[in-house]
């Protein structure tokens, strides 16, 4: 068992076999999903998180092996490769004690130190490091170095300063203790440059701040980070002057004995000051960073996937209004399928002012098409817009077939950038591309996952600092997150976008295309099986993604379920000894399957069948309850029948909200006005974890009207 199976089995407190076999799976290129759903009995039952752990600690070992190999290549093309210095390069455990390691050796510009060398003073240097007694004076040992480089005494022992001041910032245990004692005891410090530009005072709360740097929460640095960038703030971090003169003393300590001794204080106090503590400074900034980013990045894929998470309205035909003031609003409507029946402008708000004439058309609308919904976007004008449809479902609408609509207000994020992207185009090619952001506010609350992969997730707009971080790993956190829900819900396979298949475990873009392309010219799906007809599509793929596509009303009612095509035999076993058929309405199922397990222990089947317990036991779930979306377990939105300000509230006031977006110091709820409420996380009970997309009940705490901000503590959440 090699040494990163047990370093990561250590680290993440999982069995190193666990560990093996799961690596085993990834490097024979499984998908994690797949890896997580269906080989449960492999891994020993690891969960999505736990496999995704494991292969970003695998993935970030792997480069510290790559880079120690180059490491180790390079010192011995120097010739300067120890025995010592390799056990040691070999044993470093993080990137930092590698790099400290190699630092000494690693090819480098001109430095005052290296100018040094070039004058022969590299000897000069090595008798203060080592603090030779003798009966000569200073300027003596000196004089032995002078040369036309060094012609005076005053030279040389600059010169050989320069290159101890080197040796002594170079040193890889000196390098190390001061970083850790800068995290521990460092302070990072800011001020205002005084000539700076806030005039909305946004960092005033930085202008004079000072905080231990082991204490400083992520959303801080990233403020800072912000701030600095924008030229508002000066940024330092202090690391107290006992600590790092502590560290280069036990190393190298100065000989009152030594004639010498003063030239080691000299260079050390420059090592420090000029090389060192800058050096450390910029590490510990750059930790801070990756901390804060790697944290708010998490807060970002949580908050992502919550809203991809949410239940999807099915059954409504929905009107959507993507809002505005002089260009009007642009109104949709769409069928339970998510088919655009009508669409039109209205201009109910300034300039035009045309009120009563929009809410003529959207009655005729929500008459004619029987509308059971509808969604105003979350931009400019929303609001006014929500007083406009207050207005229309308050009476009794003419002539229409039904009780009026409720509204709901959802978030347009992303909306514009769909409008315009290649999929609009292809999805609504005659439909002008302002019209399009309607048409997507409509169908995000039919089915919110179908609609949102459409959008860059970077685009969606949850989550806090999400344009300073690192876009990379943004991306790639993003596109994990939509990949963990997309797989978890189930894409059926006949009405998906190429959007949403790309994210199917196996998949991809290219592939989606070809999938989409096949089903255009050779109709519907009849099958799982059908899919290895697609072109490009191989048998390892066929593998990865069939088990999370569905075929529904196809030959093979088993395809309607997550359970995978390798697994079959043993469904179609396990129905046989319960007295049914895959054709069984699952109300059969369900009673036969529960006789069958009165009668046999699950454990017992699964030796019989030859099947793993954690598989049969899935196996079970799916034939009870075929397809089930995750997503209905969840507390559908709140639908709003009448329109609230924030002159409606009052401090004690009790409201239904939701949850809209999670930071480090709170929640952001939607109480049905137009600020968002936040909900302090000292207004919340210990243990409570709320996410995006959660129904709670809040009390209203203060309200400031002037300044657009409402308090609220938490009553009670449905989860």
């Amino acid at each position: 068992m090699d040494s990163h199976t047990r370093q990561i089995a250590a680290q993440l407190n999982l069995r190193p076999e666990q560990v093996a076999a799961t690596v085993e799976l990834l490097d024979a290129g499984n998908t994690l999903p797949f890896i997580a759903r269906y080989r449960k009995e492999v891994t020993g039952g690891l969960d999505e998180e736990q496999i995704r752990q494991l292969s970003a600690l695998l993935t970030k070992l792997r480069k510290l092996d790559e880079r120690r190999q180059t490491v180790i290549a390079t010192i011995e093309g120097q010739g300067q490769l120890t025995p010592e210095l390799r056990q040691q390069l070999l044993a470093a455990d993080t990137l930092a004690t590698l790099e400290d390691l190699y630092r000494p050796y690693k090819p480098r510009r001109r430095t005052r130190a290296s100018v040094a060398r070039e004058k022969g003073l590299q000897g000069l240097a090595d008798l203060i490091l080592e603090q030779v007694k003798t009966e000569q004076s200073l300027a003596e040992i000196a004089a032995l170095f002078l040369s036309n480089k060094a012609p005076t005494v005053e030279e040389a022992l600059a010169g050989a300063r320069d290159i101890v001041a080197e040796t002594i910032s170079d040193h890889a245990e000196v390098r190390s203790a001061v970083r850790e004692k800068a995290f521990r005891w460092g302070a990072l410090c800011t001020e205002k440059i005084k000539k700076a530009d806030d005039q909305r005072a946004t960092y005033r709360l930085y202008y004079d701040f000072e905080l231990r740097v082991n204490r400083l929460r992520p959303h801080q640095i990233l403020a800072i980070n912000r701030g600095e960038a924008e030229k508002v703030l000066r940024v330092r971090v202090e690391v107290p002057e006992r600590d790092w003169q502590a560290v280069i003393n036990s190393r190298f300590r100065p000989d009152r004995d030594s004639p010498l001794a003063d030239q080691l204080v000299l260079a050390a106090d420059d090592a420090a000051q000029r090389l060192l503590l800058p050096a450390i400074e910029r590490d510990t900034r750059r930790a801070l960073t990756e901390q804060a980013e790697t944290h708010a990045i998490s807060v970002f894929a949580a908050n992502l996937r919550a809203l991809l998470n949410r239940p999807p309205l099915a059954g409504h035909t929905v009107l959507g209004i993507d809002p505005g003031f002089r260009t009007g609003c642009k109104v949709a409507v769409v069928d339970p399928t998510g088919k655009v029946l009508d669409t039109t402008a209205i201009y109910p708000h300034a300039p035009q002012k045309q009120w009563q004439a929009a809410l003529d058309i959207l009655s005729s609308l929500v008459a004619r098409h029987a509308v059971t919904l509808i969604v105003i976007g979350n931009g400019t004008a929303s609001r006014e817009s929500e007083q406009l449809i207050a207005e229309l479902i308050r009476a009794p609408i003419p002539n229409s077939p039904i009780p009026n609509p409720q509204y709901l207000i959802v978030s347009e994020a992303g909306a514009s950038v769909y409008s315009a992207s290649k999929l609009a185009r292809a999805e609504l090619p005659a439909m002008d591309v302002s019209m399009r952001g309607a048409v997507s506010i409509a169908r995000r609350v039919q089915d919110p996952l179908a609609e949102l992969v459409k959008i860059t997730p970077q685009s969606i707009g949850v989550g806090m600092y999400q344009h300073d971080v690192d876009q990379a790993q943004l991306a790639k956190a993003a596109a994990d997150a939509v990949e963990s829900v997309v797989n978890s819900v189930g894409v059926d396979l006949n009405t998906a976008s190429p959007a949403l298949l790309t994210y199917v475990a196996g998949i991809g873009p290219k592939l989606a295309a070809r999938i989409v392309a096949h089903r255009d010219e050779n109709g519907p799906f009849l099958n799982r099986r059908a899919l290895k007809r697609v072109p490009g599509l191989g048998p390892k793929t066929f593998e990865q993604a069939a088990g999370f596509l569905r075929v529904l009303g196809g030959d093979d009612p088993l395809d309607g379920s997550a359970i995978h095509p390798e697994s079959y035999p043993v469904a179609k076993a396990l129905l046989a000894r319960a007295g049914l058929t895959a054709q069984a309405k699952p109300s059969e199922r369900e009673a036969g399957l529960a006789a069958l397990r009165e009668r046999q222990s699950l454990d017992a089947l699964a030796v019989e069948l030859g099947a793993g317990v954690l598989t049969l036991s899935d196996i079970l779930e799916q034939l009870i309850r075929p397809g089930r979306d995750p997503r209905a377990s969840l507390p559908a939105p709140i639908l709003r029948s009448d329109v609230l300000t924030m002159d409606d509230l009052r401090p004690g006031m009790r409201l239904k909200g939701t949850v809209q977006n999670v930071v480090d110091f709170g929640a952001f709820v939607d109480v049905g006005v137009k600020q968002d409420g936040l909900l302090h996380r000292s207004k919340m009970p210990a243990g409570i974890q709320l996410r995006a997309g959660n129904v709670i009940d809040v009390k209203i705490v203060r309200v400031e009207p002037e300044r657009g901000r409402i308090g609220l503590e938490l009553a009670s959440v449905a989860v």
